[in-house]
C-alpha cells in the first residue's frame, strides 16, 4: 500500500530534512516530494530528482501552505502524507500507515472520505516537560478532532483537492483550517494508530512556559477563526 503514498515535506529557508528522516523515508518505497522555500520573486523552478528516483525536489514561495499544496500537485500517490523536516518516523510508524490505507481501500478500488493523523511524541532534544505538550496533543486529537499537521496528516489525494487543499492566505494555521473544513465536510478524523516523533530544540530554545503558552494562546485564537469560517471555496 506504500506506493499509493506520496511523501509531501516542505523545507523552510535555511532549513533542511532531517538527516534521519531523509535515511528513514529513502528506505520505503514510497515517492518523496520534497518542496523547498524560493525567493517569492523567481517562483517555481521546476521539479529535479533527489537521492533516488522517487525522491523529488522543487522550489515554491515560502509559506508552509503553497510549499505543500504545490508538492501535492506534484504527487504521483492516491494518498498525501505531509510530514515536517524535523520528524522521524517511529518503528511502527509505517506499518500502521500502510494498514490505515489499506483498511480505507475499498474491495472495488473505492476511498473512504477519511483522514488520518499519527499520535505526536517528542525526541529528546528538549525540555522533559513537552511529554505534558504530548499528552494534550493526544487529548486535542482524540478527544476534540483537532490534529495538527505535526502529527503527519494523511489523506486520499481526491479528497485533498476537493477540499481546495491548504489556503495559500494563511501564513500560520494553514494545517488547522484544513482540519476545520474537513470537519463542516463531514469527513472522519482517525488515529492511525502510532506515534510520529517531532523534534522539541524550540522548547528549549525559547523555553518550554513561553513556547506552551504561546501555542495556547494562537490555537485558542485559530479555533476562534477557523470554526466560524464558510465552507471552503478556492
Amino acid at each position: 500500500m506504500l506506493a499509493r503514498v506520496t511523501a509531501v515535506v516542505p523545507v523552510g529557508p535555511g532549513d533542511a530534512v532531517a538527516p534521519s528522516l531523509r535515511e528513514q523515508l529513502l528506505e520505503l518505497p514510497l515517492q518523496v516530494h520534497e518542496v523547498r522555500a524560493s525567493d517569492p520573486a523567481t517562483g517555481a523552478s521546476g521539479v529535479r530528482a533527489g537521492p533516488r528516483p522517487q525522491w523529488r525536489i522543487s522550489h515554491a514561495p515560502p509559506g508552509r501552505a503553497r510549499q505543500q499544496n504545490a508538492g501535492a500537485r506534484d504527487a504521483a500517490g492516491d494518498w498525501l502524507w505531509f510530514l515536517h523536516a524535523d520528524c522521524e518516523l517511529a518503528p511502527d510508524t509505517v506499518l500502521a500507515l500502510s494498514r490505515f490505507v489499506a483498511s480505507a481501500v475499498g474491495r472495488a478500488g473505492n476511498v473512504a472520505p477519511i483522514a488520518g493523523y499519527f499520535d505526536l511524541r517528542f525526541l529528546d532534544d528538549g525540555p522533559t516537560m513537552t511529554r505534558l505538550n504530548a499528552a494534550g496533543a493526544w487529548l486535542r486529537s482524540h478527544w476534540l478532532g483537532l490534529p495538527f499537521g505535526d502529527q503527519g496528516l494523511l489523506l486520499p489525494r481526491r479528497l485533498f483537492e476537493r477540499m481546495g487543499g491548504f489556503d495559500n492566505a494563511l501564513e500560520r494555521g494553514e494545517d488547522h483550517d484544513l482540519v476545520w473544513r474537513l470537519r463542516r465536510a463531514g469527513v472522519s478524523l482517525q488515529p492511525v494508530g502510532a506515534p510520529l516523533l517531532t523534534s522539541a530544540r524550540k522548547y528549549a530554545e525559547r523555553g518550554w512556559w513561553a513556547t506552551t503558552t504561546g501555542h495556547l494562546g494562537e490555537t485558542a485564537r485559530q479555533a476562534w477563526r477557523f470554526s466560524r469560517r464558510g465552507s471552503a471555496s478556492r
